[in-house]
C-alpha cells in the first residue's frame, strides 16, 4: 500500500516553504494547507508532504515521482533556482535499472530531494 503522507522538520519554515514551492512546482505540487508552524504540499488537492518548523533531524532522502524526464529536468532547474545545492544532475542511473532517470538536490537543511521517472524516454 502506498504511503499517505510524510513530514519533516525544517530549521526555517519560510525559507523551506519558498524552496519547496519552487522546486516541486514542476511536479504539480503546491502549498495546499497551512497551520501555525506547518505547511502541507501536494498535488490534486491532497497534502502528502509536510514541513514543520523545528529542529531538523538527520538528513533524509525523499524521491518524488515524475511523469516524464522533462519534468525531472524542470524540477532540478527550479530547485537550483530556489537556492538548492546540486547533488546529481538529471540523467540515467542504470545501476538502479535501465530507465531510471533522476535528479538530486540538497534542500536548505541538507535533505537529499530527488525527482525520478521510471518510464522510457
Amino acid at each position: 500500500m502506498p504511503f499517505d503522507h510524510l513530514g519533516l522538520n525544517v530549521s526555517d519554515l519560510a525559507r523551506s516553504k519558498a524552496f519547496y514551492a519552487e522546486a516541486l512546482g514542476p511536479l504539480g505540487y503546491e502549498v495546499i494547507m497551512e497551520l501555525e508552524g506547518v505547511a502541507g504540499f501536494g498535488a490534486k488537492g491532497k497534502p502528502d508532504f509536510w514541513i514543520s518548523e523545528g529542529e531538523p533531524r538527520a538528513p533524509i532522502h525523499i524521491a518524488f515521482a515524475s511523469p516524464d524526464r522533462a519534468t525531472v529536468d524542470a524540477f532540478h532547474a527550479a530547485a537550483l533556482g530556489a537556492a538548492g545545492k546540486d547533488n546529481g544532475q538529471p540523467g540515467l542511473r542504470p545501476h538502479y535499472h535501465e530507465t531510471y532517470y533522476g535528479a538530486f538536490v540538497h534542500d536548505p537543511d541538507g535533505n537529499n530531494v530527488e525527482a525520478v521517472c521510471h518510464s522510457p524516454e
